[in-house]
């Protein structure tokens, strides 16, 4: 976790250097939950990129290792009663769609077997394909388009999974507060404060993002390029 004040007394103590400007809770806010998304997003990436780079498999091995120390936090599984309670995406109501709070499924189980995910048009050749790639209640397959999740077993039947196993979206931070003699001061309830669920060493990137995101919003170059230039060191950093 990172402390959501912490990230915000940092970033005014850059943005009003020189009086350059003053960041209200609301845009931090706005900043803030755009950079901690992109940060996130970016480890699937890295994650791709790393796999696919030829070099020290011991380097990549402790990168692969950092990088899913990150993301762990993120994982999460529904069970049969969660999933059966998803929106009906067709069939029946057996299709499912996927709630917001997932952003990628990993896994898909049918009675604790690990369903093949396919893309949609092997999905649709397998279905109706000879009998050694026909799918069944042993060898059942899964396919996802347009966020509803489909699953085949005996009899080229749709059913419901009994398993999803997904990585969620963080939780939508918020600096939160209240204000004494129009000034805005931090409330560290935790009804209105929402803390950052990245990981500690993600606070400095953070900072430099949302101090970018600023310096666009109020049309200050040297903010935005000031924030722009150290984000770009503090990645290259972490990528050596």
């Amino acid at each position: 976790m990172v402390n959501i004040d912490t990230v915000y007394q940092r970033v005014l103590v850059f943005a009003n250097k020189e009086q350059r400007g003053y960041i209200t809770p609301q845009e931090f806010n706005l900043f803030a939950n755009q950079a901690q998304l992109e940060i996130f997003e970016q480890y699937f990436y890295d994650l791709n990129q790393f796999a696919r780079a030829p070099g020290n498999d011991y380097v990549y091995a402790d990168i692969d290792d950092m990088l899913e120390e990150k993301i762990q936090v993120f994982e999460n599984t529904d069970g049969s009663g969660t999933v059966s309670g998803y929106t009906g995406g067709g069939a029946g109501g057996v299709n499912k769609i996927l709630p917001n709070y997932i952003y990628r499924v990993h896994r898909i189980e049918l009675d604790n077997r690990n369903c093949e995910i396919l893309k949609t048009k092997d999905f649709n050749e397998a279905r109706w394909g000879g009998p050694l790639t026909k799918p069944s209640h042993k060898r059942p397959i899964a396919n996802i388009r347009r966020g509803i999740m489909r699953v085949v077993g005996d009899n080229n039947d749709f059913l419901t999974p009994t398993g999803v196993f997904y990585f969620r979206r963080p939780a939508t931070v918020s600096w939160g507060y209240f204000v004494i003699n129009d000034k805005a001061l931090y409330d560290v309830n935790e009804n209105k404060t929402t803390h950052f669920e990245l990981h500690p060493s993600e606070e400095t990137e953070l900072v430099y993002k949302i101090l970018k995101y600023a310096g666009l919003s109020m049309q200050r170059n040297d903010i935005a390029k000031g924030g722009q230039g150290l984000e770009s060191v503090q990645i290259q950093q972490e990528k050596r």
